[in-house]
């Protein structure tokens, strides 16, 4: 028995929409967004909540269900509310600035580094003395923000030693203590 799957899906005043193909249009306030869904699958609409049926009970139908369900779920929740990412970038001299859809990033290399972003990622980059920059991803799109910001913190990945590199706000790094001095030769 699926617990995820059977779930309804609220659709929060949003409108929704299926295809031939079966390709899902969920439209919002912040935007429309669509996802292929597998043939299989069917809906059922009523009173302003969706929920997906699966054929039979097979493995793969049970996997399906599940999976579409949360895709379907966080489409929603993106057009109604969006997402937000923070990334603190953690050491001396580190800066970035935003201007447009481009991110600069200055984190210890010989040369400033220049990130492209999509046009559906909105990017802000806010710099406050004594306090690491901060660096906010906004989108609709949960999977696309989360794939750009790993692709940024790919850039300077957290050391375990000093903590110093591109990391999420509120994530907890496991430090690593230093080289011990030798007690007597």
């Amino acid at each position: 028995m699926s617990r995820i799957g059977n779930e309804p899906i609220d659709l929060r005043g949003t409108t929704f929409a299926v295809d031939q193909s079966n390709v899902v249009k969920i439209k919002g306030p912040k935007g429309e967004l669509f996802q292929q869904v597998n043939q299989d699958l069917t809906f059922e609409e009523s009173e302003g909540t969706l929920i997906l049926k699966r054929p039979t009970n097979q493995k793969r139908h049970k996997a399906m269900h599940g999976l579409y369900r949360s895709l379907i779920d966080n489409m929603v929740t993106g057009v109604v509310d969006g997402y937000k990412k923070e990334m603190e970038i953690v050491g001396v001299g580190y800066r970035a600035s935003a201007s447009g859809q481009n991110l600069e990033l200055s984190v210890g290399y010989s040369h400033p580094i220049v990130v492209q972003l999509p046009k559906e990622v909105k990017v802000t980059a806010v710099m406050e003395k004594g306090k690491p920059p901060l660096v906010t991803l906004e989108s609709n799109d949960k999977q696309l923000i989360g794939q750009v910001a790993a692709r940024i913190r790919e850039i300077r990945k957290p050391e375990p030693y000093k903590g110093k590199g591109i990391r999420f706000k509120g994530e907890v790094l496991r430090r690593k203590a230093g080289k011990a001095a030798s007690a007597g030769a």
